[in-house]
């Protein structure tokens, strides 16, 4: 998976940014001439779009994706990610999940804790939305596997690495 370690959002078929979004990393997209709206969102690596780096990341992503689809035992959570705190774990949504306001991850010191969302079809933040992650965690250690499509809202401060299967 290391490929698609590099990439703040690699995309399958489209990456499509309506805002003053900041990305550190590399931009990525399996098909080529399908980003927009870079400018005015700001990239720190390199745009990758149809090129080999994009197509061996997004096999790469795909091989995630179905390691994290395949995890047993995971919590089932219904109803909205805001206003919760978390402890380290699998959690999952059989459907769509929402973010409304603030996430807490508790790592409770660990600086080991990984946090692993399955959500079903699709993930929505509202606007001003944040996932926050304390005592010791690391956001490297938080994934979101979507089984359709993930839309941030403006102005989120989100933590984790999405894996989502559409866009």
């Amino acid at each position: 998976f290391l490929s698609a370690s590099t990439f703040a959002v690699l995309g399958h078929l489209a990456v499509t940014n309506t805002g003053l979004s900041v990305l550190t990393g590399n931009l990525g997209c399996f098909t080529a001439a399908s980003i927009t709206g870079f400018p005015p969102g700001v990239v720190t690596g390199v745009i990758h779009s149809g090129d080999a780096t994009a197509i061996q990341a997004n096999t790469d992503a795909t091989l995630a994706y179905n390691a994290l689809v395949a995890l047993p035992g995971a919590t089932i959570l219904t109803g909205d990610l805001g206003s919760r705190t978390l402890n380290a774990g699998l959690y999952k949504y059989t459907s769509s999940a929402v973010l409304t306001g603030t996430l807490i991850l508790d790592a409770q010191g660990n600086p080991a804790a990984q946090w692993v969302f399955q959500i079903g079809s699709s993930l929505t933040t509202a606007s001003a939305s944040s996932v926050v992650i304390i005592n010791g965690g690391s956001a490297g250690n938080v994934f979101w596997q979507i089984g359709s499509s993930a839309t941030i809202g403006t102005t989120t401060a989100f933590q984790g690495t999405i894996v989502a299967q559409t866009s």
